[in-house]
């Protein structure tokens, strides 16, 4: 009887690559994997670390709630505009070639919107202008780890790294809106320059500790490439289309939540500072420590692993549903803590189905397409919500859930298709 970390049929890669491609261990390289996982953790500084301050940004600026919103967004537009060209370039020239300059970017795009209040009067063009920098560096940046990921590992190794990845992730969740809260102490505009301090040092650790997948997979030729996407859209188009809305509606849905949250603590309980950073940090808090048990115990054992995004999503859903009902301060959190541990079922588990489904020379431009809708979801968090807020708190919450049952719906019907082998 085949175990659920080896099933049959083989996975895409194997079938397609043979078995000469052997996946490592993550305790052969721990320094290597510890400085990949740093780079998830920088990527979610890009948001996270500013939601906090965007009050503050809005009264200092004199902009309304949706201008202060498109300081998120654009830097996630980009980001997910981009990251199709960054797949692309990391197949044909290797992930950490990419990687490394894509990161030295994003701090420099950090380091000017830092800078923008001290050379202009009239900023707030100068920091979008940095966001779009950032947004363009943090394209080569988590995506192409992920791919860098499952190109070294295998089996329960490679759930077990995507789970650690995503955790990084979530962990840069819950660090980011105290850490920006703390910066924030010195000067509204001080969190900026943390990237570039964060980053550099980063692209460094990287380029000389991470060399063991130094070498680029047996490259798809640029004319080959749409090809590929068509074979892969024809095969598993449905299966794709199920986890691509899955993982784009919790992260519009996240960072929304969270993006209300951080007006709404502010505006009735007065939180500001370090209290509201930690406040923020509960729901990603709770996806953090789901993501991990998900990676290292409940993916290898679980051969229907379409199932844990199916609950993950109906977890959210109905936290959704009770936001929109309950008040307080302790339900809310509650509610919010319950979304956080769906999406530690849903993000990780999308991870693994999705880059273990497509051959190693066609995983940079599939997970990139991921990575895309990925951005685009968060970009379109904070001014969905604001849009929705003008309607009413509890219509804002149900039409959210809406989209989390929609998204359920569609794996439900499709996502087991996807890699069934794996699944």
């Amino acid at each position: 009887m085949a175990k659920p970390d080896d099933p049959q049929p083989k996975p895409a890669e194997e079938q397609q690559n043979g078995p000469q491609q052997k996946g490592l261990k993550i305790s052969q390289l721990p320094l290597a994997f510890a400085v990949m996982c740093l780079v998830p953790f920088l990527m979610v500084l890009g948001n996270s670390m500013v939601i906090p301050i965007l009050p503050k940004i809005q009264s200092t600026l004199h902009i309304t709630r949706l201008q202060s919103g498109l300081i998120v967004s654009l830097f996630s537009i980009p980001a997910g505009l981009f990251i199709p060209v960054s797949g692309f370039l990391s197949d044909r020239l290797g992930r950490r070639p990419v990687i490394v300059p894509s990161l030295a970017l994003y701090g420099l795009g950090g380091l000017l919107a830092g800078a923008a209040p001290l050379f202009s009067s009239s900023p707030y063009g100068w920091i979008l202008a940095g966001r779009v920098l950032q947004g363009l560096g943090a394209a080569g940046t988590a995506p192409i780890v992920m791919a860098l990921a499952s190109d070294l590992f295998q089996g329960v190794q490679r759930s077990t790294a995507l789970g650690a990845l995503e955790a990084a992730n979530a962990i840069g969740k819950v660090a980011s809106p105290i850490l920006g809260s703390l910066v924030a102490l010195i000067a509204w505009y001080a969190p900026f320059f943390l990237y570039g301090a964060l980053c550099v040092p980063a692209a460094i650790a990287f380029w000389f500790l991470v060399t063991a997948a130094g070498q680029a997979p047996q490259a798809v030729a640029l004319r080959e490439y749409g090809q590929v996407v068509r074979k892969v859209a024809k095969s598993r188009g449905a299966a794709l289309f199920s986890a691509f809305l899955a993982g784009f509606s919790f992260l519009l849905l996240l960072f929304g939540v969270l993006f209300y949250l951080s007006e709404f603590l502010e505006k009735t309980y007065h939180m500001d500072g370090v209290r509201k950073g930690l406040a923020l940090a509960v729901p990603v808090a709770a996806l953090t420590v789901a993501a991990l048990v998900n990676g290292r115990w409940l993916q290898p054992k679980i051969r229907r692993r379409h199932d844990l995004v199916l609950t993950g999503l109906v977890a959210s859903a109905v936290s959704l549903v009770a936001l929109g009902f309950w008040r307080g301060v302790v339900p809310l959190f509650v509610a919010a803590g319950v979304m956080g541990f769906g999406g530690g079922l849903v993000l990780p588990t999308l991870n693994n189905l999705i880059t273990s489904a497509v051959a190693a020379n066609e995983r940079g431009i599939i997970t990139a397409l991921y990575g895309s809708v990925r951005f685009f979801g968060v970009a379109a968090g904070p001014p969905g919500f604001a849009w929705l807020l003008e309607h009413g708190v509890r219509t804002m919450f149900l039409a959210a859930a809406g989209l989390d049952v929609l998204a359920a719906v569609a794996v439900l019907v499709w996502l087991h298709h996807l890699n069934q082998g794996n699944a």
